[in-house]
């Protein structure tokens, strides 16, 4: 009977686990991953008290299949600029929320998406992100 608890408590874990993005500990940790597994870098510049972060936080972060294809194709990190997180001066803007992404180098493969965007749309950027980082990467190793 025990077993069971066990194997039912794995479960829960595991499966509570693929619920949420999987966020890089910081910026350079997350680079570092993203150089060492070959993916493109999702990175979001954002604040706490920011009505717009939040919603996209509880919006499309929160989608089912957000999360999988971000945390399967990308390294995601995100800073926060009220807490003084590192934020690469080259990657700051104005308003957040600042959607990047880039190379595993930390350069930018597009201009950023500004401010709350829906699940679907997000998604459709994501894909034709992975698309480009997927030719960028056949051309590069020609």
């Amino acid at each position: 009977m025990g077993k069971i608890y066990i194997y039912m408590i794995l479960l829960l874990v595991t499966s509570l686990g693929a619920s949420e993005i999987k966020w890089a500990k910081d910026y350079d940790s997350g680079l570092s991953d993203a150089q060492k597994q070959n993916k493109p870098v999702f990175f979001v510049s954002s604040r706490h008290t920011c009505r717009y972060c939040i919603m996209l936080q509880d919006t499309t972060f929160k989608n089912k299949n957000v999360i999988k294809v971000l945390n399967k194709n990308f390294i995601a990190i995100i800073s926060y600029s009220d807490e003084k997180d590192y934020i690469p001066k080259s990657l700051w803007q104005p308003g957040t929320p600042a959607l990047w992404f880039l190379l595993p180098s930390g350069e930018p493969m597009f201009q950023p998406i500004m401010g709350v965007i829906k699940a679907d749309d997000f998604l459709k950027a994501i894909q034709i992100v992975k698309k480009e980082f997927d030719t960028q990467q056949k051309v590069k190793n020609k």
